[in-house]
């Protein structure tokens, strides 16, 4: 089985409670540290098997391989990686059984990180993911005070739109945010727009 470690959390004895994100599923199986293992990271996609523990309720992590790609020796784009993988544990920690949408745009991001902003790639799939989820408010019409926006167009958590009156964040020009909600695309948008962009992304999906 594959895929892609979206959660770890440290617990007795420097054991792992292991959060994994495949095709179809979210798995949170059990690694013991004393057991022979391969060093896993946040991030790390993995081929692995989770089997029925005496030890724990969990699985056990068990054969673990790291599939991995050459971003992943590149701090730089692992450090966008890592937050930004994250999200998805926050966004799908409690659902067992997930459509292939999850897993698919995970690998997509992967095999284009190394060649483009990594910044750019994750806000360009959290468009594709609200879409899919039917949460992309592309009506422009203010979450608060719900007029149409003309103007003064700026975007809060979940990339809702609001006037900059209503929610004194920073200004986008209406025609970029359109071409990036109908294209997907963040050409029209300098460095400095898709750094706060990035920032309102971390705050969750």
């Amino acid at each position: 089985m594959q895929g892609y470690i979206i959660n770890l959390n440290r617990v007795k004895d420097e054991d792992l409670i292991v959060t994994i994100l495949t095709q179809n599923s979210i798995k949170t199986v059990y690694r013991f540290y004393g057991a022979r293992h391969s060093t896993i990271h946040l991030g790390y996609k993995i081929d692995f098997e989770a089997i029925p523990s005496l030890k724990s309720t969990l699985p056990q992590l068990r054969s673990i391989m790291h599939l991995g790609t050459p971003w992943n020796n590149q701090r730089e784009r692992m450090l966008v990686w890592q937050p930004f993988i994250r999200l998805f544990y926050t966004h799908l920690k409690d659902i067992g059984t997930i459509d292939s949408f999850y897993f698919d745009l995970l690998e997509l991001c992967s095999s284009i990180w190394q060649i483009q902003n990594p910044k750019r790639i994750a806000i360009e799939a959290y468009i594709k993911l609200l879409i899919y989820e039917g949460r992309l408010h592309d009506d422009f019409i203010c979450f608060n005070c719900e007029e149409p926006i003309l103007e003064d167009l700026t975007l809060i958590r979940g990339f809702l739109p609001a006037h900059k009156t209503c929610a004194w964040n920073q200004t986008f020009d209406l025609l970029h945010v359109k071409q990036l909600f109908e294209e997907q695309s963040t050409i029209a948008l300098d460095d400095e727009q898709i750094n706060v962009l990035w920032k309102i992304l971390l705050e969750g999906f």
